[in-house]
């Protein structure tokens, strides 16, 4: 709305709505109680509303980021003056369990196991000796056993082999080798083999000499039969035999009472011509090698084997007898490159008596059947070995019965720790509680699906759990390796007094089962009774009895009491 003034010129009039009046000012029209409504309105309810909640964000921001200092003010200002605990300079409260975590105040509690702290003059020795074996001992809270990704696995009796695997080259049997030579002096007229490589069958002709010799000494055999001289004509015959002609030859001599002027060369074995010296027309003298035959039915492999697995292969006196024990020797198994899926099963037969000094190695010897003559010699061929429990020495001490069935007491290779001087174990002593326990392992061996082992000599039983996942962060939980520690469990152990952990458990202990555990470890079946009808502990009535720990045992009056 507009006004005219004196000189006809226009003018605002005031509007009547308060909310159309620009400026950060309320109407001048406006009484004293409508001006402060006017503000209040502007500034609560309408115009600054963003403010207020952004207000309210930054109110509940801090007191998140100061909420440990505005309860520590609090607790300073509720607190009872008469009833407060503060160590004096002779005392200080520790945990039971976990004798690192040293705290002043009593109200504290143990970051690891959540317990109360207990009280002990500055000083005073807490810690008890370990068992021999035990090298550290730690518990972790439920929260930390899932954060690490502990799992276990019960030490038993396993199928294990032991296996040594080298690539060697697949080798003629020199057992099965022959070379054909001339009995006589002669010309060969004909060669019935005249190829190298050629497959022959044992008895089959190879080659046609004529020899004079042969036939003067066909023609005395003749001569004896016809005068019927029984002496000269054995003689002759054995004669004959020995240039390599045999019984029927010689009745067919006899019988038709013509001389044989030509000497057959014949094969001695099946195999195939590995090499030919003569040509047909050649003269040859008495003992001139003609063929080199081999037979491929049966094979060698040579392969090296390191100085490091001759423990694990047979003695030597096996294989320097008369009669060599095929029987006793190891299995092995060989796959070629030309057949890489099909395998080939043989035996070790023999063990070169010395090692290589070049290579750290020695020759060993297998031989193989020769199906189809797939495996051809010169060819390369992968060899794995088989070495049975019952064959290594180092197991002995191993039950009879168990070796006999290939079984050992193992344990995964993932929950061993070496530490270059000795080898640890974590068992877990009962839920949440684990013990490094130094152990004697044998040879790293192959159990059930490829999975790695190593026997246990000593140190584990069978029925001990022990850690096959998470092994090094409990490892470094007892601070064998602090860095690790104080990474993956908040470094637990090393905190000042007075200074406390905030990690929370995320998962719920199991009490039944830890109490199970600690009373299982009893030495005997009757404790063990005991303990379980007792049920809460002597001196805590309301705490299970082995819900702090192995129960300790008094006599009173004659009866066993068992105390937490």
């Amino acid at each position: 709305m507009t006004d005219t003034n004196d000189n006809g010129l226009s003018r605002p009039m005031p509007d009547e709505n308060p909310m159309s009046e620009g400026g950060l000012r309320a109407p001048a029209h406006y009484g004293p109680l409508r001006k402060l409504w006017w503000w209040f309105d502007f500034i609560i309810l309408v115009k600054l509303a963003r403010l207020r909640f952004i207000g309210i964000l930054v109110a509940i921001g801090l007191v998140i980021v100061f909420w440990d200092t505005l309860f520590a003010y609090y607790d300073k200002c509720t607190r009872s003056a008469g009833k407060e605990q503060v160590a004096s300079s002779d005392h200080e409260w520790f945990c039971p369990m976990h004798p690192s975590v040293i705290r002043d105040n009593s109200k504290d509690k143990c970051p690891i196991c959540f317990m109360p702290l207990s009280k002990r003059k500055k000083g005073q020795a807490t810690d008890e000796a370990l068992p021999p074996g035990i090298v550290n001992r730690v518990q972790l809270s439920p929260y930390r056993v899932v954060l690490a990704g502990i799992q276990t696995w019960t030490v038993e009796y396993v199928p294990l082999t032991k296996k040594i695997t080298t690539v060697g080259s697949v080798e003629f049997d020199e057992r099965l080798q022959k070379q054909v030579a001339a009995r006589v002096k002669g010309r060969i007229d004909t060669l019935f083999v005249n190829q190298t490589g050629e497959m022959v069958r044992a008895g089959d002709v190879l080659a046609s000499i004529y020899s004079p010799d042969l036939v003067v000494a066909v023609q005395s055999l003749l001569n004896a039969h016809n005068n019927r001289n029984e002496v000269s004509l054995r003689l002759n015959r054995e004669k004959l035999q020995l240039l390599d002609i045999d019984d029927n030859q010689m009745d067919e001599i006899l019988r038709t009472g013509k001389a044989n002027t030509h000497l057959k060369i014949r094969s001695p074995i099946d195999g195939h011509v590995l090499k030919k010296y003569v040509k047909e027309g050649q003269y040859v003298d008495e003992g001139m090698p003609l063929y080199d035959v081999a037979d491929l039915s049966t094979v060698w492999i040579q392969a090296q084997i390191y100085e490091e697995d001759l423990a694990f292969l047979p003695p030597q006196e096996r294989f320097h007898k008369k009669t060599p024990d095929k029987k006793g020797g190891l299995p092995i198994t060989a796959t070629t490159r030309a057949y890489p899926n099909e395998r080939f099963d043989g035996t070790l037969t023999f063990v070169y008596p010395h090692v290589d000094q070049d290579s750290r190695t020695v020759t060993v010897r297998f031989e193989l059947d020769n199906p189809g003559h797939k495996l051809y010699p010169g060819t390369s061929a992968t060899v794995e070995l088989d070495v049975l429990p019952k064959q290594l020495s180092i197991l002995a001490k191993t039950p009879s019965a168990q070796l006999e069935k290939g079984r050992v007491l193992a344990v995964p290779e993932s929950a061993v720790i070496d530490t270059g001087s000795q080898q640890i174990v974590y068992r877990e002593a009962s839920p949440g509680e684990y013990e490094g326990v130094k152990v004697a392992l044998g040879p790293r061996m192959v159990g059930p699906e490829g999975v790695p082992f190593f026997p246990v000599l000593s140190g584990l039983e069978s029925g001990n759990r022990v850690v096959t996942a998470g092994s090094f962060l409990v490892d470094a939980e007892t601070r064998l390796n602090p860095a690790a520690g104080s990474i993956y469990f908040g470094g637990s152990g090393l905190n000042k007094p007075g200074q406390s952990s905030s990690v929370r458990p995320s998962t719920p202990d199991d009490e039944e089962a830890k109490v199970k555990a600690n009373i299982a470890r009893l030495t005997t079946e009757a404790d063990r009774r005991a303990a379980t009808a007792q049920h809460f502990c002597a001196i805590r009535q309301d705490t299970r009895l082995g819900a702090m720990g192995t129960p300790f045992k008094v006599m009173l009056k004659g009866q066993p009491v068992f105390l937490c």
